[in-house]
C-alpha cells in the first residue's frame, strides 16, 4: 500500500490518498514490464511494408539477348534482382508483429509499473475543473505550482476529462492525457511525472485492484 499527498489546483496540500495494488515479485518485475512494453510497441507496428519479387514485377518475359556469343553473363529476364527495376530478394511482405501475453500477466505488469512510479505520482483534486474556456497557459502555470519541471514528459490521468481540458492540453509538447481506465505500461514508464486526478485514483483502484 502506498500513500500519496493530494494537492489542490493551487498546489497546496488537501489531504491524503492510498493506492493498494498487487505487484510482481522483485525478481521477475523487470522482465514482466519489459515484455509488456515490447508487446505494446510491437502491436503499434502496421506491418504493411511490401516489395515485389521477380515473379511479381511486370514485364521481363522476353530473354534480353541471346544465350551465347555476346561475351556477357547469360540473362533470362530484365526483372532479375541483379538488374535495376528488377524484383527484390527476400524483401519485406505484409505480416503481423503481434506478441502474445496472457491477460493476468498484462494486468500484473500494469500494476507493477504504476506502483514502481508511485514516488513520481502527483494526485490533484479537481484538476482543471475551473476552466471555462481552453487556456493552455493556465495548465502550464498549474504545472509550475505543482513543482513539475518545464519541458518534462508529463502523463495526465483523469477519470473523465472535459473537452475544454483536452483542448487546453493538446498543444503542450511532451504532455499526454489519458483516461483512468486506459492505462498502459509504456506511458507509465516513459513519463517523467504522473499527474493523477483524485477521482481517477479511485477508478484505478476499482479497475486494476482485482485480478
Amino acid at each position: 500500500m502506498a500513500t500519496c499527498i493530494i494537492r489542490d489546483w493551487q498546489g497546496k496540500e488537501a489531504g491524503n490518498a492510498t493506492l493498494d495494488l498487487k505487484v510482481a515479485k522483485e525478481t521477475s518485475a523487470l522482465d514482466l514490464m519489459h515484455r509488456a512494453v515490447l508487446r505494446q510497441q510491437a502491436h503499434s507496428r502496421q506491418g504493411t511494408a511490401s516489395t515485389l519479387t521477380r515473379a511479381e514485377v511486370r514485364g521481363g518475359g522476353r530473354k534480353p539477348y541471346k544465350q551465347k556469343g555476346t561475351g556477357r553473363a547469360r540473362q533470362g529476364s530484365i526483372r532479375t534482382p541483379l538488374r535495376p527495376g528488377g524484383g527484390i530478394t527476400f524483401g519485406p511482405k505484409p505480416r503481423t508483429y503481434n506478441l502474445s501475453m496472457n491477460r493476468k500477466e498484462r494486468r500484473l505488469a500494469l500494476r507493477t509499473a504504476l506502483m514502481a512510479r508511485i514516488d513520481d505520482v502527483l494526485v490533484v483534486k479537481d484538476f482543471g475543473g475551473t476552466l471555462d474556456t481552453p487556456k493552455t497557459k493556465e495548465i502550464i502555470n498549474a504545472f509550475t505550482r505543482l513543482g513539475i519541471k518545464p519541458n518534462s514528459k508529463v502523463l495526465i490521468v483523469l477519470a473523465n476529462p472535459s473537452e475544454v481540458l483536452r483542448r487546453s492540453i493538446r498543444n503542450i509538447e511532451k504532455v499526454k492525457l489519458i483516461k483512468a481506465d486506459q492505462l498502459n505500461v509504456f506511458d507509465l514508464l516513459n513519463a517523467s511525472s504522473l499527474l493523477v486526478g483524485e477521482d481517477a485514483l479511485k477508478i484505478i483502484q476499482e479497475v486494476y485492484g482485482n485480478d
